[in-house]
């Protein structure tokens, strides 16, 4: 169990079989080990019984002195792969070398578990692996043509006097690198290189065992990137203890270069064609080749809309193979002008057909069997080809046959094509409508796009007018064949400006597609009217000069304005109270509008018990009255009437013409009633857990004394859940003067109370208190107060000083229980572990000894010394 759960030292299992002069390396590695990640370790040789000390990764004077010069010279070093393994290396192993090799660690674990070394057998074996190229001289340099085939041959054999296995790649060397072609590995598999394995699997890369031990290369149908150094690779492999295959030795033999001449070109007769439309367009793809016997040539056009394009990418045009047979087409068609030129017929091209045109040409061979062979495949270079498009010629004159006078007449805009030329039946014209508004000065106005037609009549609207367009406030329409009409129903100051028209000119291509192919622009046409600015004069008149609270206050708004034709008028009241209200602390009010209909809404009108307190109406077409009933002292301030007047619009809509606002009107009340004072006490602001807060709300008066049935407050409990203030106010309980109490939601399991203790002073209570309830916390009153007339008036909110609640914790009672049972516990514990002591002493491990009598008269025993 110790050995499994500690610490374990590997090498790998014996023996390890290495050739003599090659570089040996064996890796050791540890695991579960306690202390620091990087272990260090120490590697030993014995031949026979005893160890020698061969190199330490942490002692420099660990190298034993038959060693020192090897080391030295770094013959024999370690290389270490990780914190937990590193490696033995020999460089030109000897059979000297041969033996067991063990593998140390120091301990650097808290206890010793595992095993803390590990022994390797190393068995060095002669070098019995030769390897050769051909004989003969005229193998070492090749030169071919592209589609030969080519032969190269090397021999492998091994002396080994253990049973090992050879492994045989031929590789070829483009540039610097190297690149595997095919290998016979050590098991008996072939194995094509990258890049190789479909001409493998076709067959024309073979890699055959012939007498002699010799393995031959058979490359058929050679490329240019067959050309280049050609070796053959032998390394041996041996079978370890573990079953796993080692590779114990590496030999090369360069065999010979090969040279591939390239036998074919193909090339354009033009580098750029520009042609017009509907003309035909002729290609001439030229073929070179230095063969002089029998073949024939198959040749393929393609066509690409980039010059960038891969072959796989572009679209094949038409094909002719090495039997002449031409692939069908309507439109296009090929002729075998001689020997080595190709022609390509594109008639009745269109502007779709620009881009980029090239041949593929491949020669095919026959073989001594009958059929044909393809020896090499070459692309042309892409020429250009632009299609000019038929442009037709015409004018576009841009008229308005109505413009407006005033706002909201109609305004029609005429687009008509003139003098048009070379049109044919398979053109078609759409128009565009623009608008640009003048700025003064030189500054340029960018045109907005009102609306476009597409060439299958699609209508396109722009930012600017999508809206007045889908509501029918502007109209377009195709009046004749060469006419578009833009009309707008109502003209507004902002449809000023200069517009124009863009006529477009679209051609039918043979997919029966349109293509864009003309634009021409009119001169613009400014549509423009003199106006007289609007004026808009309101006064407010207070119709009753005196009154007091619980009376009606009244005026009236007088609203005159020229310029404006058939005006109506809205109407909104607004006030402006003093910074001290707290209901409304920005200090102006919107109180009641009525709009231009006549129809009339409450705006910020908050009080639930005067809804029907305020009325707005319309007296005349220009005279507006404001009605307030039962004045409050809290409704003292400046009112004012903000008017907007409105203009008919286009469609029955009303547009917005000006605003006015009146002179103020005044409300104040001369009042020597009582002035009242709010503050918060509390006995005994500190409280333990679970102990009752009091907190009293004292109201104070200053000046003309009252009767308690002369006065009543609305009384509302805030708290702070900080010291500084810094945080919003929670409500916690509320009583009206009514008498009626609300509570907010509360998440703890403390619980409150509030209550009227006398006419001045209101009681809250905090049962139960927890950690949560501690903060500042204040009263906020609203006095009420009686007149003589009978009527309640509210009077300014009065917000008291706050004061702070702390909660402490009582140690005490927090800990009595638990210490009581502790002490319990461990008493009972405590005595029946005596008693179970004293059973086991008394009856369980009662042993009687018994002693030896000895004489007296003989010495004592040793064993008694």
């Amino acid at each position: 169990l110790a050995f499994c759960r500690g610490r374990i030292v590997r090498v790998p299992k014996g023996p390890l079989i290495r050739v003599v002069g090659t570089e040996v390396a064996i890796p050791c590695s540890v695991s579960d080990y306690d202390g620091p990640s990087e272990q260090n370790f120490d590697w030993e040789f014995s031949r026979e019984t005893d160890f020698v000390r061969i190199v330490s990764t942490w002692d420099s004077t660990f190298t034993s002195e038959e060693y020192q010069k090897r080391v030295g010279r770094g013959d024999i070093k370690l290389r270490r792969s990780s914190n937990d393994a590193v490696e033995l290396v020999i460089r030109n192993i000897q059979p000297a070398d041969q033996g067991r090799y063990k593998c140390s660690t120091p301990s650097t674990d808290a206890t010793v578990q595992g095993n803390y070394d590990a022994e390797v057998q190393v068995k060095v074996i002669s070098d019995g692996l030769s390897v050769s190229g051909s004989k003969a001289r005229s193998s070492t340099s090749l030169r071919l043509s592209e589609g030969d085939s080519f032969k190269l041959r090397c021999s492998a054999t091994t002396a080994s006097p253990e049973h090992t296995h050879l492994h045989v790649t031929w590789q070829v060397r483009s540039g610097s690198s190297w690149r595997d072609i095919l290998s016979l590995t050590h098991e008996g598999k072939f194995q094509p290189g990258p890049g190789y394995e479909e001409r493998y699997r076709s067959g024309d890369i073979r890699l055959d065992t012939g007498a002699n031990d010799t393995y031959r290369l058979s490359v058929s149908q050679a490329s240019s990137t067959d050309g280049g150094a050609y070796r053959c690779l032998v390394s041996e492999w041996v079978r370890g203890a573990d079953g796993s295959w080692q590779k114990i030795q590496e030999k090369s033999v360069e065999i010979a270069t090969v040279s591939i001449q390239r036998t074919g070109e193909c090339s354009w007769w033009a580098a750029n064609v520009s042609v017009t439309e509907r003309d035909s367009l002729d290609l001439t793809c030229n073929i070179t080749t230095d063969r002089s016997g029998i073949f024939q040539a198959e040749v393929m056009w393609y066509f690409s809309a980039s010059p960038d394009d891969t072959l796989s990418d572009a679209q094949l045009l038409l094909s002719m193979d090495h039997d002449s047979v031409v692939s069908d087409s309507t439109l296009i068609s090929l002729s075998h002008v001689d020997r080595n030129s190709y022609r390509l017929l594109v008639r009745d091209v269109d502007v779709e057909d620009s881009g980029y045109y090239f041949c593929e040409a491949a020669i095919w061979v026959p073989l001594h069997n009958g059929s044909w062979h393809k020896v090499v495949e070459r692309t042309s270079a892409p020429v250009s080809v632009v299609v000019t498009a038929l442009e037709p010629d015409y004018d576009v004159f841009l008229n308005a046959s109505k413009t407006p006078k005033f706002s909201d007449d109609p305004t029609e805009l005429n687009c008509r094509i003139t003098n048009v030329q070379d049109s044919e039946a398979n053109i078609r014209f759409t128009v565009s409508w623009y608008y640009r508004q003048r700025l003064p000065g030189d500054n340029v106005e960018a045109e907005e796009l009102l609306a476009s037609m597409d060439a299958d009549w699609t209508l396109l609207l722009g930012d600017r007018g999508r809206e007045r367009i889908q509501n029918g406030e502007i109209i377009l329409s195709k009046k004749s064949a060469d006419t578009f009409s833009l009309r707008i129903q109502w003209t507004s100051e902002s449809d000023r400006g200069d517009y124009f028209c863009v006529v477009s000119a679209w051609s039918r291509h043979r997919n029966n597609s349109w293509v864009k192919s003309k634009d021409v622009t009119s001169a613009s046409v400014n549509i423009f009217w003199a106006t007289q600015d609007y004026t808009l004069t309101v006064e407010a008149v207070k119709l009753k000069p005196f009154f007091v609270a619980g009376h009606t206050f009244e005026m009236t708004c007088k609203v005159s304005s020229k310029n404006i034709k058939t005006p109506r008028y809205s109407v909104l009241i607004t006030a402006e109270k003093p910074l001290t209200d707290q209901s409304n602390p920005n200090g102006t009010t919107r109180i009641i509008s009525l709009n231009q209909d006549s129809v009339v809404r409450l705006e910020d009108w908050t009080d639930q018990t005067r809804v029907d307190g305020v009325v707005l109406e319309k007296v005349q077409e220009n005279e507006f009255r404001y009605r307030m009933y039962q004045t409050q002292i809290s409704d003292a301030g400046l009112y004012r009437c903000v008017v907007t007047a409105w203009s008919p619009g286009g469609g029955g809509m009303w547009r917005e013409a000006v605003n006015g606002l009146s002179n103020p009107i005044q409300i104040d009340f001369q009042t020597s009633g009582p002035v009242f004072n709010v503050s918060v006490h509390s006995d005994s602001p500190t409280v333990y857990q679970g102990e009752v807060a009091d907190l009293l709300c004292i109201i104070t008066m200053d000046g003309m004394p009252l009767e308690p049935d002369d006065m009543s407050f609305d009384v509302s409990w805030f708290a702070v859940r900080s010291f500084a203030l810094d945080r919003e106010p929670i409500l916690l309980a509320s009583l009206d003067r009514r008498g009626i109490v609300a509570q907010s939601r509360r998440n703890g399991s403390s619980d409150l109370s509030l209550e009227r203790i006398s006419p001045l002073e209101f009681r809250l209570r905090v049962h139960g208190c927890e950690d949560h309830d501690f903060g500042n916390h204040y009263c906020l009153v609203t006095p009420w107060v009686r007149s003589a007339t009978g009527v309640w008036q509210r009077e300014p909110d009065i917000k008291a000083k706050p004061i702070f609640l702390s909660v402490k914790m009582d140690v005490l009672n927090a800990f009595k229980y638990p210490l009581l049972i502790g002490i319990g516990l461990a008493t009972a514990i405590g005595l029946l572990s005596c008693l179970i002591g004293y059973c086991s002493s008394r009856w369980c491990c009662k042993k009687e000894v018994q002693e030896t009598r000895r004489e007296r008269r003989r010495l004592m025993s040793m064993e008694m010394d």
